[in-house]
């Protein structure tokens, strides 16, 4: 019987236990003076369980102070001290964080996190947790170089760049940009920012590179070297555009033949290479297409032309016809009328005689 009570209580333990959100709270967390810290408090969402209310607290003293609550109206920071300077997040469900910026050293406190949830019977659940703040003057740490460009660390001339030195600890943190020069030199120094600007950059801006970075507290830190490289624009064009290709076939003969449009092809003995000039990448067949346009406009033309001259070889032609006919039938005519006027002049009294046939009738 005792063993069968046992089992109910734990069963009714493991219900309540995981039947209801569960906050998750680190003990404590340590935030860099004068930076920015995230205290989480996080919980897993529970179907049916509705957040109505969330807040933070810090101890002061004997007892806490609401700091910050998040209720159906929104969002209400309550102390004057940490306007603009704390943020809740509630982008992600079930993360209710604390952000906490430009920290002092009077931050060094317990915060409460403490969220409400509404049930599914209609009744109100709340949790709390509480966490510690240290907060501590940290040295920087060893900085890092980073670019933001797809190139990496070489890239085209002329090309709009920077080189970034980021490093952690207490700010502010100071930095300074060195460039390493040849035969065992100093360094020179470049900048002193954290941003290194080439605006643009060109080829004599290649070199090896490292920045050092300096807080508050602690040594100067030095990054790695990072090698720069600057190329010329014509050099990767050339790279890009040049495509050797090498044969090599069993031919006796030796020549060299040079097109117009300076593609070279050298045969001795094996046919070695064959390479566009530079700067001419226009393809064969294009090459090939406008050669057969120019020849059939010159034959159209030409075709033109000869049509032309035929056309008027046969207008004289026919003119010359037409002028023989005309002569010809005016020839014929005169002869007519020469003869019809001899006849008159031989018989001059056959017209009497017509006329007196004439008159009889």
């Amino acid at each position: 019987m005792g063993i069968l009570l046992g089992l109910l209580l734990l069963g009714h333990l493991t219900v309540d236990t995981y039947g209801r959100p569960i906050l998750e709270v680190p003990e404590n967390i340590t935030g860099p003076w004068k930076g920015d810290v995230t205290i989480p408090c996080t919980y897993g969402p529970l179907q049916g369980y509705t957040q109505v209310l969330v807040k933070w607290l810090v101890h002061r003293g004997s007892y806490p102070v609401t700091i910050f609550l998040r209720d159906s109206s929104g969002d209400h920071i309550q102390q004057a001290r940490y306007q603009g300077r704390l943020h809740v997040s509630h982008k992600v469900p079930g993360d209710v964080s604390l952000q906490l910026s430009t920290l002092e050293m009077d931050d060094r406190s317990h915060y409460t996190c403490e969220v409400t949830w509404q049930t599914p019977d209609g009744n109100q659940v709340v949790r709390d947790k509480i966490t510690e703040l240290r907060v501590q003057k940290l040295s920087v740490s060893k900085p890092t170089v980073t670019t933001g460009s797809g190139y990496g660390f070489t890239v085209p001339q002329g090309m709009r760049i920077s080189l970034q030195c980021q490093a952690l600890g207490s700010p502010p943190i100071s930095y300074i940009w060195y460039k390493k020069q040849t035969n065992n030199q100093e360094p020179i120094k470049v900048g002193n920012l954290s941003t290194l600007l080439f605006k643009p950059a060109l080829v004599a801006d290649s070199g090896s590179y490292f920045c050092a970075a300096k807080g508050k507290v602690g040594s100067e830190q030095h990054s790695d070297i990072v090698k720069f490289v600057v190329k010329d624009s014509s050099e990767l064009l050339k790279t890009n555009t040049e495509a050797p290709t090498t044969m090599r076939y069993p031919l006796k003969a030796t020549s060299t033949v040079k097109q117009p449009w300076d593609w070279t092809t050298d045969m001795d003995g094996y046919l070695r290479e064959t390479r566009a000039g530079p700067g001419k990448s226009m393809p064969v067949f294009a090459i090939v297409l406008i050669i057969s346009l120019c020849c059939m406009v010159v034959f159209t033309m030409a075709y033109i032309m000869l049509c032309r001259k035929t056309s008027q070889q046969e207008h004289v032609c026919e003119a010359a016809r037409h002028y023989s006919t005309l002569a010809s039938c005016h020839q014929k005519t005169s002869g007519r009328l020469s003869s019809a006027s001899s006849e008159d002049q031989l018989h001059p009294g056959s017209f009497l005689f017509l006329q007196g046939q004439t008159s009889f009738n």
